[in-house]
């Protein structure tokens, strides 16, 4: 398997090969990798802050990206493409959670404006790279995370800003549910082109991040005292992402629901193909991409 060498990462937990891991908090940078497929690997982060870098083994360039701000993205990828490189695995892995009724800079609910469209016009626009970059025997990969919760979700086509009624938990799970959708019918909009990308999305598990701080107090209490129990630690929350990043296991292979590095089931709805279009249809009409499947 060649070695990946340009990877974009959305969010706060990064893989680089399957033995590599980098990772970073807002307050303080920290980078760690152990060999994996590529000695020197190029990574791209985008974040929303500012971060300093030290002591790492491979090139790791930060450049600023607002997800919940379509203006910021098409700058992010503007600047992205000036540098002429290829694209060979973007990972979709930023969010917010259980967050307060509030909107985006374009008046999306937060969860679904952040969570979804940020990265739905993300790859999007990024796609026509990661096409150039992909090979025969060699797919550029999207790896979108969502979670378990989008099998407790509902998706209202009539009410994705969910503003009949507001709940912080409904809100942040029809988000992920959505992810799963949009994964699966990116994978066969890909696969009927023959173009040489893939798209999977993985389930990380209960990880311990601040993404909770918004959750009721009780809950914060029980994650303290008990999270060497109950939760995941983040390095170990980023391992199904990397193996569907890197893994030779699945070249060539998109549309699978991936748990503890295994496929598994996601909630039967996420295989409705006239849901995912539905969505898809939507989605392009609120971010201004051009639809293909009309």
């Amino acid at each position: 398997h060649t070695p990946l060498t340009r990877i974009i990462v959305a969010g706060r937990v990064l893989a680089v090969g399957p033995l590599g891991l980098v990772s970073y908090t807002p307050d303080r940078s920290q980078v760690t990798s152990a060999p994996g497929l590529s000695p020197r690997p190029k990574v791209l982060v985008m974040t929303g802050v500012s971060h300093r870098i030290c002591c790492c083994p491979f090139p790791v360039e930060f450049l600023f990206c607002d997800l919940a701000s379509m203006m910021s993205i098409r700058d992010f990828v503007q600047k992205f493409k000036m540098k002429k490189i290829p694209l060979h695995v973007l990972v979709n892995n930023a969010g917010v959670m259980m967050v307060p009724q509030r909107k985006t800079r374009d008046g999306f609910e937060e969860h679904f404006g952040l969570n979804y469209l940020g990265h739905f016009l993300l790859t999007n626009l990024l796609l026509d790279t990661l096409r150039e970059s992909g090979s025969p025997g060699h797919s550029a990969r999207v790896v979108t995370v969502s979670s378990a919760t989008h099998y407790v979700a509902e998706l209202n086509m009539d009410d994705l800003q969910s503003s009949a009624c507001y709940s912080a938990h409904a809100a942040y799970a029809q988000s992920k549910l959505a992810l799963v959708l949009f994964t699966y019918h990116l994978q066969w909009l890909l696969a009927a082109e023959g173009s040489h990308v893939t798209a999977n999305v993985v389930d990380p598990g209960v990880v311990h991040t601040d993404l909770y701080q918004h959750v009721f107090w009780g809950t914060r209490l029980v994650m303290k005292l008990f999270s060497w129990l109950l939760f995941k630690t983040p390095d170990e929350g980023a391992w199904t992402s990397i193996y569907a990043a890197v893994t030779p296991e699945l070249e060539g292979v998109g549309g699978r629901y991936l748990y503890n590095e295994k496929e598994t089931k996601s909630l039967h709805v996420t295989y409705n193909q006239k849901l995912q279009q539905q969505l898809w249809s939507k989605s392009c009409d609120m971010t201004g991409v051009l639809d293909v499947t009309l």
